[in-house]
């Protein structure tokens, strides 16, 4: 007896809208973060970092639809769910995040 992996729950609506959330915050926070750093005349390296988070949260949330769809072909022909590479834009997002406030913080002090 095989057991079949889709549920007809709404997991993978909600991990979209995860997706979609993780994706606003750093496209919406690194602008933000990128536009102050710019105004209060912060190193570059703080800049570079909010500008490339923005850039990652951009990126992920363009691949949305694609992703979702993927998963939903994965899942409904039972085969692995592959986000590799979704998960390296919004480890890498995050990474910017940390290195523009560390920047910022030691500039700051």
């Amino acid at each position: 007896m095989s057991q079949e992996i889709w549920d007809q729950g709404l997991q993978s609506e909600r991990t979209r809208l995860a997706w979609v959330r993780t994706a606003v915050a750093l496209a919406t926070g690194g602008l933000g973060a990128a536009g102050l750093a710019v105004r209060h005349g912060l190193p570059v390296l703080a800049v570079a970092g909010f500008a490339l988070a923005a850039l990652c949260g951009a990126v992920l949330l363009i691949r949305t639809g694609v992703r979702f769809r993927r998963v939903q072909e994965a899942l409904h022909g039972g085969r692995p769910i592959d986000a590799g590479l979704d998960a390296l834009f919004a480890w890498l997002g995050t990474l910017s995040v940390v290195i523009g406030a560390v920047t910022f913080v030691l500039t700051v002090r």
